[in-house]
């Protein structure tokens, strides 16, 4: 790949840059390979996108750097926060109240997930900063691969809608503890304030931002249509700027999104037009971010130990959240088949996860680097794996109103379900 790419560089000369060329050639094959998987299979787009971006990193493409920096951090961090964005804006602190057991089943899953991995990595005799980083990565289901598999199933019901609440919060979790484990990794704390103070800085900069992003968007909405083109574009620009602010200032730029989704829903309750008016803006955007993830992933050493390490903390992973999910659906309103289905349903690893082994590589590239080695092939797995096992969770939750008939007659109506 690299030999290709210098034979190009010495008679190409387009006006954008080479990476340029390479990326839009990449994402239009992305863009035909979703399509097709999602006509003969009737598995999600994502599934396509994510083989392509694997095929690309293992042939060396040197489109995407490792650890994220500069443009591609910020792509990433955009598409990201308007994933959780939506997602908030499905977080309705009213269902805690009259439900509170969902909080607990939220809470008991993320927490089980952890100490899970983490066992499990010192079993196998991983240090203690390389166990624990680990384990924060594991704990974040992927919001991003979920409502993807939920846009092209076309599913809607309570197995739906509580996976998506609870890939959320523990995405909340991991991008907070994530962001503060990053800060204080070189850092000796003597204190329990200086333990803690990380963790309070980056949550306290994310209200701060989500907090004046909803009041713009709040007061935008009093002279502006939800429908409106125009408001779409405000809400992508507006999400774009609080996204650089918040790194910036030294919070968590996915995280200030999803809590300006969550706060802007108890203030604005109806249902909310911009995901269709985002339409294509949006899904290419999504698309770019499932390529870079797996591109980046896919560059990862696979040695004998790895595999090992990987393949333990992905079965205790999974392991872990159908527990979880288990235990605390007692008093949460679901059937103990809903709970299985939802414990399938957030087994997807994908951008959240990257993201923070990312932000370890750039506070510790010593330690950091050993987290990769294991986070990376993990994230690749299960942004694969973790596609179909929660498209097969839907399935068989019967919350798809589209058939899942590709399959069944070898795609021969693929094109008219395709939506």
């Amino acid at each position: 790949m690299n030999e290709l790419m210098s034979f190009w560089a010495q008679w190409l000369r387009p006006s954008a840059g080479l990476p340029t060329v390479q990326w839009s050639l990449l994402l239009a094959v992305a863009a035909m390979a979703g399509y097709l998987i999602q006509r003969h299979t009737g598995l999600p787009k994502v599934l396509g996108y994510s083989l392509v971006g694997t095929a690309a990193g293992l042939a060396g493409f040197s489109g995407a750097v490792w650890p994220l920096q500069g443009i591609g951090l910020f792509l990433l961090e955009l598409g990201i926060a308007l994933v959780l964005f939506e997602c908030g804006g499905r977080i309705s602190l009213r269902w805690f109240r009259h439900n509170p057991m969902v909080l607990v089943q939220s809470i008991a899953e993320s927490a089980l997930t952890y100490f899970a991995v983490y066992g499990v990595l010192l079993w196998l005799d991983q240090p203690t900063q390389v166990a624990g980083p680990l384990a924060l990565v594991a704990l974040a289901a992927s919001p991003a691969v979920l409502t993807r598999v939920v846009a092209d199933t076309r599913a809607a019901g309570p197995v739906t809608e509580r996976a998506v609440v609870l890939a959320t919060l523990s995405t909340l979790y991991a991008l907070t503890l994530g962001a503060a484990w990053s800060e204080q990794m070189n850092r000796q704390s003597a204190t329990l304030l200086d333990a803690i103070s990380p963790a309070v800085v980056v949550l306290g900069v994310s209200i701060l931002v989500a907090a004046v992003l909803t009041l713009v968007l709040r007061t935008a909405l009093r002279f502006m249509s939800p429908t409106s083109e125009n408001t779409s574009m405000l809400l992508l620009t507006l999400i774009a700027a609080g996204s650089t602010v918040a790194s910036h200032m030294g919070g968590s730029a996915p995280l200030a999104a999803l809590l300006a989704g969550i706060l802007l829903k108890q203030l604005h309750p109806r249902p909310w037009a911009w995901p269709r008016q985002l339409g294509n803006a949006s899904s290419l955007l999504t698309m770019l971010m499932f390529v870079l993830v797996s591109t980046v992933a896919a560059q990862a050493d696979w040695s004998g130990p790895v595999v090992g390490a990987v393949l333990a903390l992905i079965a205790a992973r999974l392991i872990a959240k159908a527990v979880g999910v288990g235990l605390g659906n007692v008093g949460s309103g679901a059937s103990w088949r809903q709970a299985l289905w939802v414990g399938c349903a957030m087994t997807p690893m994908s951008s959240i996860a990257l993201l923070i082994a990312s932000q370890f590589v750039v506070a510790s590239p010593s330690t950091g680097y050993q987290i990769a080695s294991v986070a990376l092939p993990a994230i690749l797995l299960m942004e694969v794996l973790g596609a179909v096992i929660a498209t097969v969770a839907i399935y068989r939750a019967g919350e798809s109103s589209k058939p899942w008939a590709p399959l069944l007659r070898g795609g021969r109506n693929g094109e008219s379900n395709e939506s």
